[in-house]
């Protein structure tokens, strides 16, 4: 990036490259998804550009491909809505998870910070979380249903809150970022969501349940436990939307920052040709009413829409967009 010059050309086959990701803990390995088709590559081997591996497991088209942190799985996420779960160590398919989204799949992440479980997002505006050991869901977050950030009782009707792209930070950044999953949605908002409160409400929900047999549950009770409830709920999710300086657009990626603080900042993308720097995560505990205000950090206007970014730890030219164009665009920011 420095000398601004291509250093290799990789030619993968004729169809479209829809994803790729580098092997975690060894990056000359980069694994490239084509189609239905994802393809292995060493990156030192650029005279001859052999492919070293394929997996075709996925009956539609892959969106996303994903590495584990310890570069033991992958997850290829595809239209037909299904997330296939790969162990490149054995070269084999290891599970399917399905039954989950009623639409396309477009995103995929592994949870470093607990390594049998997956996030993914689809144009059904869910968000779901997967004990992928077992193949199936832990918690679904519907972004279609009324949410607590407006108090409305109908659903949404126009731009549908379909889940674009999702961010979790990698385990070196837990102190900055907490354990949360950051959502690109179609509204053009930005949630930034707590997982381990999410399954904290999942097991308090489950602990009520098996009292209820042996006590008498009254009107009230059943209120202040819906009202503690909401309040939970208010408190483990930030809603960064337009009101707050956000994307009047639909939101298509976005990322941890790794300049400076690693983790400390989230960057967003969008159909509004903007990009959106955010400082939140010391409001991630506070109340849903009149404290956000300050957390938008930078805007940056762009003359085409974006349609993914990524950072750089470096002190200058540390933010990469791509957008519409055939041309990457580096920034420098903070």
């Amino acid at each position: 990036m420095r000398c601004k010059d291509v250093q290799l050309i990789m030619e993968v086959g004729e169809q479209p490259i829809s994803s790729l990701c580098f092997k975690s803990g060894n990056e000359d390995i980069i694994y490239v998804a084509s189609e239905r088709e994802v393809k292995c590559f060493d990156v030192h081997m650029a005279a001859s550009w052999k492919q070293l591996k394929n997996y075709i497991y996925n009956k539609e088209e892959i969106n996303q491909i994903a590495c584990n942190s310890k570069g033991t799985f992958l997850a290829s996420a595809d239209d037909g809505g299904d997330v296939k779960i790969i162990d490149v160590n054995q070269d084999c398919h290891y599970k399917t998870l399905r039954t989950g989204h009623t639409s396309i799949c477009s995103s995929a992440q592994f949870i470093p910070w607990r390594p049998w479980e997956v996030v993914t997002g689809g144009l059904d505006s869910k968000l779901i979380l997967w004990d992928f050991s077992k193949g199936r869901p832990v918690k679904i977050v519907d972004f279609a249903l009324p949410y607590w950030e407006n108090g409305s009782n109908a659903a949404q009707c126009f731009n549908p809150a379909f889940v674009h792209a999702i961010a979790v930070p990698d385990a070196d950044m837990l102190d900055k970022s907490n354990n949360v999953c950051v959502v690109a949605r179609g509204d053009g908002s930005v949630d930034v969501i707590n997982i381990e409160s999410e399954l904290a409400a999942i097991r308090s929900k489950s602990s009520r349940r098996a009292r209820k047999g042996t006590h008498s549950t009254s009107k009230d009770s059943i209120s202040t436990v819906n009202n503690e409830i909401n309040s939970q709920n208010e408190r483990r999710r930030l809603h960064l939307d337009y009101t707050l300086g956000g994307h009047n657009a639909a939101v298509s990626c976005v990322a941890f920052s790794l300049f400076g603080e690693r983790g400390k900042y989230i960057i967003s993308g969008g159909n509004d040709k903007s990009v959106k720097v955010w400082d939140c995560f010391q409001h991630l505990d506070a109340g849903p009413t009149g404290c956000h205000m300050d957390v938008l950090r930078l805007n940056i206007n762009l003359s085409k829409k974006v349609n993914w970014l990524c950072t750089s730890p470096m002190e200058s030219e540390n933010l990469v967009v791509c957008d519409t164009t055939k041309v990457v665009k580096v920034y420098s920011v903070l």
